[in-house]
């Protein structure tokens, strides 16, 4: 018998249908981020602003759409099954001197060659920083008329083409803002950008579209560089807004107090909404967006998805940036991991569970929770991978690192 196979009998016995858990985890489409490619600097800029930073100089980042696209690949080469990608309005296509309030789907059809030829789908991101209309961290809360006007039309023109993908691929495509706007010190005053704001989506949402094609979402922050003291999208306005609007609250996994985990904001987001989407990263002591490890909250996070059935109702994105070391072994590492926290919570007895604690039995609930960790799930994982004909164990990473010395190296 393989090894496989004991590991299957052993979560037979506790009451988990292997087989269906893997035929699961193989549809589900996580949406790998393009930014870890190139330490998000996107083609339309040549510098960081609005609180974002990337830290390390590792050698081979990707510096134009050739690289970066076939850097992607390679990633996707690595990771089991078919994803999307979630692409920044930054990352347009085109030889035209076009601004960010002027783009349209065509400066972005390259990106859906791309996606046709690997199987994905896309997402899209307004992009509201680095550019000289964010530079004072003010963009749809802007005292200045014309740069909300500006930053309006920038994110009316991102809906559009995350519609133009929707159509195209077949895939609803995730629409989600996060701007930077806030003050470094305590504000003389917090309502009334928080009205520019409200009145800036009002206007970027006039326009409806076919929720086959898109899914919009806001992006609250507790905090950001430059911003310490006073967010102007804090979770609390957006949450509000995207309950009396229809939209979805995006959930970033970096972006609350440190003593909070957003595992714990799922089950409560599902009841009163449809959909849910979220950035998944890795904050350590601030929203500094790590590579995702295998650790005890993406776990949970994962778990709570499946506890909650809601594997088909949620947009799951990953959202960090290290340029400290090789950008492909980052996208692999932080995919696969996303993909195994998923595989722990299918391999999960919740229904079992759910019972133990309805009937108060919280000494077998602890109990079952704790023998749960030391099941052969490693080898449910490995067969998984031979299942999506990608590398099992670590041999993804040679791969990695010839192509770093065959292609990265030469840059």
């Amino acid at each position: 018998m393989s090894r496989f196979e004991e590991a299957k009998e052993k979560y037979a016995s506790i009451g988990v249908d292997v087989d269906k858990a893997l035929d699961t985890l193989s549809k589900v489409r996580i949406s790998m981020h393009c930014w870890q490619g190139d330490d998000v600097l996107g083609f339309d800029s040549d510098s960081l602003t609005g609180g974002i930073a990337t830290t390390g100089n590792y050698p081979g980042k990707a510096t134009n759409p050739d690289e970066l696209m076939a850097d992607i690949s390679k990633a996707y080469s690595l990771i089991p099954g078919k994803h999307k990608l979630n692409l920044h309005a930054s990352y347009r296509i085109t030889d035209e001197k076009v601004d960010r309030d002027k783009i349209e789907p065509k400066h972005f059809s390259a990106w859906v060659d791309f996606a046709k030829q690997e199987g994905i789908g896309l997402d899209f991101n307004p992009t509201l920083f680095s550019h000289e209309k964010a530079s004072e961290n003010m963009t749809l809360s802007h005292p200045d008329k014309n740069i909300r006007d500006f930053w309006v039309e920038h994110c009316k023109a991102s809906r559009k083409i995350a519609d133009y993908f929707g159509k195209e691929l077949g895939i609803t495509a995730l629409n989600n803002i996060w701007i930077p706007d806030g003050t470094k010190d305590v504000p003389g005053d917090r309502l009334t950008p928080r009205a520019r704001l409200k009145e800036s989506l009002d206007e970027i949402f006039t326009v409806k579209y076919d929720k086959q094609n898109i899914a919009d979402a806001i992006e609250g922050k507790v905090f950001g560089i430059g911003v310490e003291s006073y967010t102007v999208g804090s979770h609390e306005f957006y949450m509000n807004y995207a309950a009396k609007n229809n939209l979805m609250c995006l959930l970033d996994t970096g972006h609350y107090h440190p003593t909070e985990v957003v595992s714990d904001k799922i089950s409560s987001m599902l009841l009163f909404n449809d959909q849910l989407a979220l950035h998944v990263s890795r904050p350590v002591r601030w929203d500094s967006d790590h590579v995702i490890k295998l650790d005890d909250e993406l776990k949970e996070l994962a778990k709570e998805l499946v506890a909650c059935n809601a594997l088909n109702h949620v947009f799951i994105g990953l959202d960090f940036f290290d340029a400290s070391i090789n950008r492909i072994a980052a996208w692999v590492i932080g995919m696969r991991n996303m993909q195994k926290a998923l595989l722990l919570g299918l391999l999960t007895p919740n229904t079992q569970l759910s019972k133990m604690q309805d009937e108060r039995n919280f000494t077998e609930l602890l109990a079952t929770m704790e023998e749960l960790k030391t099941l052969p799930f490693g080898d449910i994982w490995d067969h998984f991978c031979e299942m999506m004909n990608v590398p099992v164990g670590k041999d993804w990473f040679k791969i990695v690192k010839e192509y770093e010395k065959d292609v990265l190296l030469k840059r």
